[in-house]
């Protein structure tokens, strides 16, 4: 079959060809009928003249999306007829015969970039004629030039591609696990898993130097714009005898950024990307994967307004609370509408309300303004450098509070006032992350991120972690890469010594028995010269959303689930009937 051609093909010219694709449309103008046939290459027009009776009357019955093999003389478009707007608008096709591969019934979605789409729902419904579209085609050309890049990289730095299993068992990742009853052990299940942890830790003990695989990994977890749900893929890698993270952030950052450039055609913020230890992040920016397109940090006033009378301030400050503020550039020009809506957000993050000053004409006007004495309005005004046009906006409470608020409302100013540049990628390490963490769901201690990672200080850190206090204080050589307000990766220096793994679970209270229950292959492994090893993996489907502009994750997938986690083409999940229950010693039990 030949392509499309285009203006880039003058060899064609007076050439006898072959071509297949879709109908786009078809145009009768009485004498001549027009198709503009379409495949993944692009468009060209066909001409049949009525002088070809056989094709031009297949051509009087086609409609839109017919597949059509033509074959004909290439012609070049008179000067006045031809199409700026497609590549092969300076050439058409003179059909001498028409052949319908099959029909179309109307269709149920657009399968055209113009005018109007249809719903996401519609859309993954009929996913397969959404793919027709130009520019769901681009996107899959795209994402397999994006995986020779990925792989090219892995291979030209001496890592070794190893696919480890599907089919595992359960292991504390963070989210839940999908389960698959077996049917030959009754009672017991496998695990679908949430990433190759432990294999790839045991392909270390096993001598593998470097390890990678662009990964499929399942979690149940619920969906989000940023998040496919249940499975998603990652470029997993470990590499032996680590036992520094920079070793690995080193080695990957070259191909992060190259991707921003050379791939996505993006500028880098900076050349030179930062670490920024954990709390650190969470003190300036509220969170733990800042955008770093733009500024207005959280600035901490709690020493400034130490002898404030103001009764917010004062109350959360004796409290053993924080003042904290943003200073929003150009933030004078929101109307009070307009503050009222930011206002909604702040509570939904746990705000009792949002205080603010505008700067104007030289001027500090605020509700709150009154209650403060002239040298705290100006050391709020220093201390954020605020000037005429800006806004001030502040948070009081517990630190953790006031971050996550002022960290929301720092995405969400950026948002409104159009900071975050689509063609900048500014990235980031976040190093240090909190071993442990406070679960206020359970009320107690348990896992920062997964028990894999080695705590700095080692099984001597842990066990000085007696209180509750101590145990959070403690740090894990952890790591994620954050782009533009995403995390896109996530690794750490592993724990290789059972003694670790013992002590960090013996800390929540777990006996030794449950660790050797969960972890037995990879306790034994160790046992047996384990090296020490780090690694790391990217999120492959949220980088290539970054890189290629878009704000949902699911259409940069060839067939993703709905936003509640159903496959609306497959109708998945789906009911089975008894007898499939009964091979694998199930049955429903209705709630």
């Amino acid at each position: 079959m030949q392509r499309i051609l285009s203006t880039n093909t003058p060899e064609y010219i007076d050439q006898t060809i072959s071509v297949s694709g879709w109908v786009n449309s078809r145009r009768d103008h009485g004498g001549l009928i027009f198709i503009d046939l379409r495949d993944h290459t692009g468009i060209v027009q066909l001409v049949i003249n009525p002088e070809q009776r056989e094709a031009f009357g297949l051509a009087e019955h086609v409609r839109d999306e017919y597949v059509l093999r033509a074959n004909g003389t290439v012609k070049s478009r008179e000067e006045g007829l031809k199409n700026p707007n497609i590549a092969t608008g300076g050439i058409e096709i003179v059909v001498d015969t028409l052949e319908v591969l099959n029909k179309s019934e109307p269709l149920p979605v657009a399968t055209r970039d113009e005018g109007q789409q249809s719903g996401e729902e519609l859309r993954l419904k009929y996913r397969y004629l959404d793919l027709r579209r130009p520019s769901m085609q681009n996107t899959l050309r795209r994402r397999s030039e994006y995986y020779k890049v990925l792989r090219q990289y892995m291979d030209e730095h001496e890592f070794t591609e190893v696919t480890t299993p599907i089919l595992a068992n359960s292991s504390p990742e963070g989210a839940r696990d999908f389960l698959v009853p077996s049917r030959v052990h009754p009672g017991k299940f496998y695990a679908l898993p949430q990433a190759p942890q432990q294999f790839k830790q045991l392909l270390m003990v096993g001598g593998v130097p470097r390890y990678y695989q662009i990964a499929t990994c399942f979690r149940d977890e619920d969906p989000r714009a940023d998040r496919l749900y249940g499975d998603f893929y990652q470029l997993d890698l470990e590499m032996a005898f680590v036992d520094d993270g920079e070793v690995v952030r080193s080695e990957m950052e070259p191909l992060i950024k190259n991707l921003a450039t050379d791939f996505g055609g993006k500028t880098l913020v900076s050349e030179t990307i930062p670490r920024i230890p954990y709390q650190e992040a969470m003190d300036r920016y509220g969170s733990d994967k800042p955008d770093l397109r733009f500024g207005m940090e959280l600035i901490d006033l709690s020493d400034d307004l130490g002898g404030t009378e103001f009764g917010v301030f004062k109350g959360t400050l004796e409290s053993g609370g924080v003042v904290k503020a943003i200073c929003v550039p150009g933030g004078a020009s929101l109307s009070r509408k307009q503050i009222d809506g930011f206002t909604e957000i702040a509570k939904q993050e746990g705000a009792g309300g949002l205080a603010y000053i505008k700067y104007e004409n030289g001027e500090s006007v605020s509700p709150i303004a009154k209650f403060l004495t002239a040298d705290e309005l100006t050391a709020i005004q220093l201390q954020t450098g605020a000037t005429d046009g800006d806004a001030v906006f502040f948070g009081t409470d517990k630190r953790a509070v006031v971050n996550k608020v002022l960290g929301r409302l720092r995405s969400e100013f950026a948002d409104h006032f159009e900071l975050k540049d689509p063609n900048k990628v500014a990235l980031a390490w976040i190093v240090d992350f909190p071993f442990y963490e406070y679960d206020e769901t359970a009320r107690k201690v348990d896992f920062g991120h997964n028990p894999f990672s080695m705590p700095r200080g080692g099984v001597e850190a842990l066990r000085a972690a007696e209180t509750d206090e101590q145990k959070l204080a403690l740090v894990a050589d952890q790591y994620d890469m954050v782009m533009n307000g995403y995390e896109i990766c996530s690794g750490a220096v592993r724990n290789h010594n059972p003694e670790v793994m013992y002590e960090a679970f013996g800390l929540l209270g777990y006996a030794r028995e449950y660790v050797e229950e969960k972890f037995g292959a990879m306790l034994t492994a160790f046992k047996f010269g384990a090296p020490p090893h780090a690694g790391c993996a990217f999120g492959i489907d949220r980088i290539f959303m970054v890189l290629t502009g878009e704000h949902n994750i699911r259409e940069v997938v060839a067939f993703p689930k709905n936003g509640s986690g159903v496959d609306v083409m497959m109708q998945s999940p789906s009911s089975i009937d008894g007898a499939q229950l009964g091979e694998l010693s199930l049955k429903i039990v209705e709630s």
